[in-house]
């Protein structure tokens, strides 16, 4: 019975350990909680000043302590406050990842009508309310304005400098993928095809 009783013992004490350490980290990922999405949870306002005091402590010790108490905080909430925690830095999580998508779609395209000249045709099939005629100009001036391959500045990992027509065609192209509902009903159809 003894034997039974400290593994009983230790196994559940191993437990809570591992279920404190998590909730300290959860309540340090709360750090980096955007302000509208901290502002939608009904957390103490114990838990949200002792936040506040770990975000103005900049001593380790002091820091390490202030979060241990964050920890404490954290184990005394209701688990559906927890579940609304979780969801709301999976929430945070997953819209950087879909702004992330999004700018790498921009930047895919403006390379791809820089580069290609079918490129503006599907483009200009697809997003229907783009201005063809600002459109053609900037890709003609990019082009005009990209700098010649600099072999050694490349193998260096310096990349070319580029013009304002470069830049403002990303922003065009940026703009028009946010603001159509073509973009917004299909992730995958407004992604150019790749090129070998």
């Amino acid at each position: 019975i003894s034997t039974v009783f400290f593994f009983f013992f230790f196994s559940s004490r191993t437990e809570l350990k591992r279920e404190s350490t998590e909730l300290q980290k959860l309540g340090e990922e709360l750090l980096t909680l955007r302000a509208d999405l901290m502002n939608g949870l009904d957390v103490p306002e114990k838990l949200r000043d002792a936040l506040a005091d770990a975000r103005r402590i900049t001593n380790f010790e002091g820091k390490r302590r202030q979060m241990q108490f964050v920890g404490k905080l954290m184990r005394q909430l209701e688990p559906d406050t927890l579940a609304a925690v979780r969801a709301a830095l999976q929430e945070q999580h997953q819209g950087s990842a879909q702004l992330t998508l999004a700018l790498h779609r921009a930047e895919q395209w403006r390379d791809r009508l820089i580069a290609e000249d079918d490129a503006f045709g599907d483009w200009v099939q697809r997003f229907a309310g783009t201005d063809a005629q600002q459109l053609r100009a900037l890709i003609r001036q990019a082009r005009k304005d990209a700098p010649a391959p600099d072999k050694a500045a490349v193998s260096h990992g310096l990349a070319p400098r580029q013009g304002r027509a470069y830049r403002e065609i990303f922003q065009l192209v940026r703009e028009q993928l946010g603001s159509t509902d073509e973009a917004a009903d299909a992730v995958n159809d407004d992604e150019p095809p790749e090129t070998d």
